[in-house]
């Protein structure tokens, strides 16, 4: 299994209401791309704003395998969405491992 994990900083002038549509968007992703064991995705609300740095949504996509993640890049689902970050996005961090146990 690989892990996929995404934090995403928006400009400041996005509604927290529309974050939260994006996130639904993203959970949608299970039933539309292929090799999605479970995803999870929402609002940070984390007591440690310190830390936070910004960041307001995190996403966590399972995969069966290194393939369905390399797969899923490409993906126009995934590219659909990637396309209405444009303009609405700071900064993004992504961390994907492989899951050894």
């Amino acid at each position: 299994m690989y892990e996929h994990l995404v934090v995403f900083k928006f400009k400041e002038n996005i509604t927290l209401e529309k974050q939260q549509e994006l996130a639904l968007q993203l959970l949608a992703f299970k039933g539309k791309i292929p090799g999605i064991m479970e995803v999870t995705a929402g609002i940070n609300n984390t007591n440690e704003k310190e830390h936070a740095q910004g960041y307001t949504l995190g996403l966590r996509v399972t995969f069966q395998d290194k393939q369905a993640l390399d797969d899923y890049l490409p993906h126009p689902v995934h590219q659909e969405f990637l396309s209405l970050l444009e303009g609405i996005i700071e900064n993004v961090i992504v961390v994907d491992y492989e899951v050894a146990w």
